[in-house]
């Protein structure tokens, strides 16, 4: 069994979809890369956000969901976000960036050892931005060249992941012992791991906290997806998590990609996806994320979808 290569893509809750298409576009300069729906529910959109591909490492994904209430904080969530940025100077464009644009944001700091920039978007979503110190990036992450974020400081993926939980050794021994995240750093109410030592792509910090757990609404985090390799592995890790007495849904055709998920003993949902075969799949490189989208067992219900969707432009 080969280890984890990384985060795949993680997924939020909107109440808007129109806004945070604007913000994830023309804030933070991504590509909206595949324009579909909510697969379990078709009457919302579920948008992608990423490169010039959508590559696996650099998706974040949102469900609208028009009644989403205020995000009560609280333990047993996935709460913070890390992007990479090429290099300081990146952080410093962007603290300009958030100051003209009224983005929430604070001062430059350190986070997980780097140097960092935290941030919220409009929803009151957590982001960090990440020095990566020009280090090099996967193979497969390409630049989108239509961003108007210059390509020296533009978001190259996903790194740090931060989840919160009441009982800290239940989630890092799952890390740990089933998935063999190396352990960075430590303490009593914090653990920092890595799926790929050294890197910082592929690494969650957990945080130990008392207290409610979360009530999801606009803005929080709904899960985080692990990065497989292939269909082959994806169904031998589903034996595992379940040989270890987890719940799995076993795999589950995405169309874009396979998955699996499963919660850990503290709640928090995972998912496990492959890389392929992506979103090139139903669509040119050159026209990802313009039309609507849909996979084949939808493609019927088009016109009844399209009529309850809301415009994003």
């Amino acid at each position: 069994m080969r280890k984890l290569s990384g985060h795949h893509h993680i997924s939020m809750l909107t109440k808007n979809g129109k806004r945070n298409n604007d913000f994830y576009t023309k804030i933070l300069g991504l590509r909206r890369v595949k324009k579909t729906v909510n697969q379990d529910s078709p009457s919302m959109y579920h948008l992608f956000y990423g490169d010039l591909t959508g590559a696996a490492g650099t998706e974040l994904t949102f469900f609208e969901m028009p009644v989403a209430g205020r995000t009560v904080r609280g333990t047993n969530a996935i709460t913070c976000i890390g992007l990479l940025v090429p290099s300081y100077d990146s952080l410093v464009f962007w603290k300009k960036r958030f100051e003209l644009l009224e983005v929430q944001h604070s001062e430059i700091m350190t986070y997980a050892g780097k140097d960092a920039l935290s941030f919220e978007d409009h929803e009151g979503l957590r982001m960090v931005l990440i020095n990566h110190h020009n280090q090099e990036t996967p193979a497969d992450w390409q630049v989108w060249e239509s961003s108007e974020i210059p390509v020296e400081h533009r978001i190259l993926g996903m790194g740090t992941v931060e989840i919160t939980v009441r009982y800290l050794s239940r989630t890092v021994k799952l890390l740990q012992e089933l998935f063999h995240y190396t352990v960075v750093t430590e303490n009593d109410k914090e653990v920092r791991l890595q799926s790929i030592e050294g890197e910082t792509l592929g690494e969650v910090i957990v945080k130990e906290l008392e207290g409610p757990s979360e009530k999801p609404g606009r803005g929080s985090i709904h899960h985080l997806a692990l990065r497989v390799a292939t269909v082959e592995e994806l169904q031998q890790w589903d034996a595992l998590i379940k040989a270890r007495g987890l719940e799995s849904t076993g795999v589950v055709d995405r169309y874009y990609f396979q998955s699996l998920y499963f919660r850990d003993r503290n709640g928090i949902l995972f998912e496990m996806a492959t890389d392929g075969p992506g979103f090139t799949v139903d669509s040119s490189v050159e026209d990802l994320g313009k039309g609507l989208d849909l996979p084949p067992f939808l493609e019927g219900k088009r016109a009844e979808i399209e009529a309850i969707l809301e415009p994003l432009e």
